[in-house]
């Protein structure tokens, strides 16, 4: 019998508030599945905030809050729905 596939659904996802990032990079270093990556576009502080540029490889493991020295970043693992 073959195998149903499994969708690949999200596992995380990351929340950035641009206003607040001072563009320290912390949670571009540590995110271990290489989510983030500093933006082009500037702030009204003039930082390059980090933006998402692999949203689906999230885990939510919010090691990006917990490095952020400006708690403007948060992971969140995404729950499933109960059918």
């Amino acid at each position: 019998m073959a195998e149903a596939k499994k969708s690949k659904r999200p596992r995380g996802t990351v929340v950035i508030s641009v206003e607040l990032c001072k563009g320290c990079g912390f949670c571009i270093a540590f995110c271990p599945s290489a989510v983030l990556e500093f933006s082009e576009m500037f702030n009204s502080k003039g930082y390059h905030p980090p933006h998402a540029v692999n949203p689906d490889a999230c885990i939510g493991c919010d090691l990006c809050g917990m490095y952020c020295p400006d708690f403007a970043i948060f992971g969140a693992r995404v729950t499933r729905e109960v059918a």
